[in-house]
């Protein structure tokens, strides 16, 4: 989409409209910018929604990286019944046990960033089936990490799911609520 300078970008997603500002990214990348924290309403709704197309799916757990998806986590987790959601940190903490650490790139980031499972949440995910969750999917830098750390757990991941599916740039399974468009000059 070609960007004419606007400061906001309208977004409705499941029944809710609310104004993101458009920042740059890039030299030639623009984004509507969609931070769910602080939005209880927005959480609660999109966790219904994705609730409804995750119910039948017979998940152990869900997990996602942080941070901006942990509301989302948690009321998901909890219209779904699960006990027990994971978030994939983007550091090692000294706290962790035997972490897994895997390298990931963002669109929103620059340079590379870390993923860490904790190794108490490895063990916890063996044989476990999982959905991995995130609010915005672009590239799918983030959800590919996080599947990797979860084949590396011995976890079976048996969707993928976001509030947002941004631009054209990940062409991988994705449950989601609305696009997000991109904006280039």
């Amino acid at each position: 989409m070609q960007y004419v300078g606007q400061k906001t970008y309208g977004l409705s997603i499941a029944g809710l409209r609310r104004e993101l500002p458009v920042v740059q990214v890039g030299e030639r990348l623009w984004i509507a910018s969609f931070v769910m924290l602080g939005d209880a309403e927005l959480v609660n709704i999109c966790a219904a929604n994705l609730a409804a197309r995750l119910s039948d799916d017979r998940l152990d757990c869900l997990v996602g990286p942080e941070a901006k998806v942990v509301p989302l986590l948690q009321v998901l987790s909890t219209l779904l019944g699960l006990k027990r959601y994971i978030v994939c940190r983007k550091g090692v903490k000294a706290y962790m046990q035997d972490p897994l650490v895997q390298e990931v790139r963002s669109i929103t980031t620059r340079g590379t960033q870390q993923l860490v499972l904790d190794g108490v949440d490895e063990q916890r995910l063996r044989g476990s089936r999982v959905a991995i969750v995130d609010d915005v999917v672009s590239t799918g830098g983030s959800i590919k990490g996080v599947e990797a750390l979860l084949s590396q757990a011995g976890a079976e991941v048996v969707r993928r799911a976001a509030v947002l599916k941004e631009g054209t740039f990940y062409d991988g399974e994705l449950i989601y609520l609305a696009d997000l468009p991109v904006f280039e000059r």
